[in-house]
């Protein structure tokens, strides 16, 4: 396996641990991550993730476990053969993951903005 390789699958399974993705099934989830890996791109799959994590947001308990993974691949299956157009921005990728989003989102990007994402609200 190339480095490049490896440190794509590094950062799935970063956003996969910083969030507790795995819920209680270690090792079915692990499994379906690997297919998931061999499938399709890491930077697709990191999106996804993200995607739906934002989404889970919205419920309560958090939606976690093979569940994730399979709302995951859905919306991966989704995006097969079209033009991928992110919800989210690149800085709030950054801000949720604390990861660099240049692979998902190109190098064109303000990476290192300090400015806040929220407008700002005047009184």
């Amino acid at each position: 396996m190339e480095i490049w390789e490896e440190i794509s699958r590094q950062r799935v399974k970063y956003i996969v641990d910083s969030y507790q993705l795995d819920g209680d099934d270690d090792e079915y989830f692990y499994d379906y991550l690997d297919d998931l890996l061999q499938a399709y791109p890491p930077p697709q799959i990191e999106l996804a993730l993200v995607e739906i994590l934002i989404e889970s947001w919205r419920n309560f308990p958090l939606l976690r476990g093979v569940l994730f993974l399979e709302r995951s691949h859905n919306l991966l299956k989704s995006w097969e053969n079209k033009t991928i157009a992110p919800n989210i921005s690149a800085t709030h990728f950054r801000l949720i993951t604390g990861l660099d989003p240049t692979p998902i989102f190109g190098t064109g990007i303000d990476t290192h903005s300090t400015r806040s994402v929220f407008p700002s609200i005047s009184k």
